[in-house]
């Protein structure tokens, strides 16, 4: 089954846009996993601002999706990779490894918290 994502609509009772959240829903949400953390899990992660544009930037991209993995040393991280109108993963060609900036973006390497983190703020308590 093939799903469509839609184009970016605002609601019209409280003008959020799709998946945006309140400040209270956010420091609910991120307050209760500090409470009760997996155990080598990390907080947050920040992502250069220019590789996420990039990545969204794809011709075909409408959004993205986060894939939680493991890296070598089994700490826990995150791969994001751009998504199509159909819901499909927009992956680079298979074969050698040979990273560009055109279509199949993945990112990967984020600054984990801990760490290094951000600043006190009421979303990191």
């Amino acid at each position: 089954m093939q799903h469509t994502i839609e184009p970016l609509l605002l609601s019209k009772t409280n003008h959020m846009i799709p998946n945006q959240i309140s400040l209270q829903e956010a420091i609910a949400l991120t307050s209760r996993y500090r409470t009760t953390p997996v155990a080598d899990a990390f907080f947050s992660e920040l992502y250069d601002g220019a590789s996420v544009l990039a990545l969204l930037n794809q011709p075909a991209c409408r959004s993205f999706r986060v894939y939680l993995g493991r890296k070598p040393d089994q700490r826990i991280c995150t791969v994001l990779v751009g998504v199509d109108a159909n819901g499909q993963d927009i992956l680079p060609p298979a074969g050698p490894a040979t990273l560009t900036v055109d279509e199949g973006i993945l990112l990967e390497e984020a600054i984990q918290c801990p760490p290094i983190c951000p600043t006190p703020s009421p979303l990191n308590g």
